[in-house]
């Protein structure tokens, strides 16, 4: 038996922590079932960050979507958003949602923490592509949302059947250092690959398990043709010296033999810092740990208001809010709710704000028509033009 939770341990509140379990036993107690507002926001991001790629919003709605009178406001999957900003507003009965505060959180913390560093990743990369590689690192479990959220983020393709089928792709990888010790060399290793497997599959060759990285890529190259799409280096860091130096020897070797066509990937422990520091030479990047173990993003889930009064915690402001994004220069605002947006200007260029909350649950019924995986990418890079690293 694997040590994981279903659907079913989530749905009935057995994965929440234990004081809101006892909070519920002391409010039933006391007949005290009020109607409250309760609002999901971020104190500070981790390393410096400016700005995260909200994620799990699908999975929180629903869990909450079938209970009577829950109500839900919220940015959409994907949106960019700010420390101290709400990126959700929940409205019903206390003991309705409460117990499920801890999973609320899980969905959305760590779900937004891959998603933000896979756009980290993509924005450092520019036109070239990033692919996660990382389910090996997490449990498998949860492997379809780490790759929806590496893919939502901004990655170009996830490695695993499942998390692939999830985004309605296909999967992407390509030949592993097993294969290659197991046929004895990899240009065998590699024409095997080129013999068996459907065409459709580009043909990207491992070049750094027996030999120097220049001299492999040769010997590749010239054995398969037009037919290789590429090749990867996924190099130790203990025989990496300089790595981009030796990247830029195998696109030299490459290009004056006629391989200039031949795309060159890398993998093996990057982040967006390294991203930086090679794409001028590389083309696709393969990136593991560093998206599928993202540090999770603190979310915080507070009332701010209780049958109709606004009220909240010390360092919380009460009244429940949402967010207005100028729709010039991209700048926020945060107003009340009940507040009009026609009556704010950007106070950066007097643009015209926007809310950028939906109606998601209304009373129990869900309003929002989930998008594709494809689209919530695709509205999530349409913002990194308004972002920087």
């Amino acid at each position: 038996m694997f040590h994981i939770a279903n659907a079913d341990d989530i749905k009935k509140g057995r994965l929440t922590d234990i004081y809101f379990k006892r909070t519920e036993e002391i409010l039933k107690a006391a007949g005290k079932n009020p109607v409250v507002k309760a609002e999901i926001f971020l104190k500070g991001f981790p390393d410096g960050y400016r700005w995260g790629i909200l994620a799990g919003i699908e999975e929180t709605m629903k869990l909450l979507s079938d209970i009577d009178k829950i109500s839900i406001r919220c940015m959409p999957e994907g949106t960019v958003f700010k420390d101290f900003q709400p990126v959700m507003v929940i409205e019903g009965k206390y003991l309705d949602f409460g117990i499920y505060e801890t999973a609320i959180l899980g969905f959305l913390c760590q779900a937004s923490g891959i998603a933000t560093k896979a756009a980290r990743c993509k924005l450092a990369a520019g036109d070239k592509l990033i692919y996660s590689f990382g389910a090996r690192r997490m449990h498998p479990a949860i492997t379809p949302m780490v790759e929806r959220s590496a893919f939502i983020g901004g990655a170009d393709g996830v490695s695993t059947t499942l998390g692939a089928e999830l985004t309605r792709q296909e999967p992407v990888g390509t030949i592993p250092h097993a294969l290659i010790l197991i046929m004895g060399d990899t240009v065998e290793a590699t024409k095997a690959f080129n013999q068996v497997i459907e065409p459709k599959i580009k043909r990207i060759s491992l070049i750094d398990t027996f030999g120097d990285e220049k001299f492999e890529a040769i010997r590749v190259a010239e054995s398969l043709g037009e037919a290789l799409f590429g090749i990867r280096l996924d190099t130790p860091a203990s025989r990496r010296g300089n790595f981009k130096k030796i990247l830029e020897e195998v696109r030299w070797e490459l290009d004056i033999r006629g391989f200039e066509n031949v795309k060159l990937v890398v993998s093996g422990g990057l982040d967006e810092e390294d991203i930086l520091k090679l794409r001028d030479i590389v083309d696709a990047f393969g990136v593991g740990t560093a998206i599928s173990g993202a540090k999770v993003l603190d979310f915080s889930l507070d009332i701010v208001e209780i049958e109709g009064k606004k009220i909240s915690k010390r360092g919380k402001m009460s009244g429940a809010k949402k967010v207005i994004r100028c729709q010039n220069c991209f700048s926020d605002r945060i107003i009340l709710e009940d507040r009009k947006v026609s009556d704010y200007r950007c106070v950066e260029c007097n643009g015209t704000y926007k809310d950028i909350f939906i109606d998601a649950v209304k009373e129990g019924k869900i309003l929002y028509d989930f998008p594709q995986a494809s689209d919530i990418r695709k509205n999530a890079i349409g913002q990194f033009e308004f972002l920087e690293l």
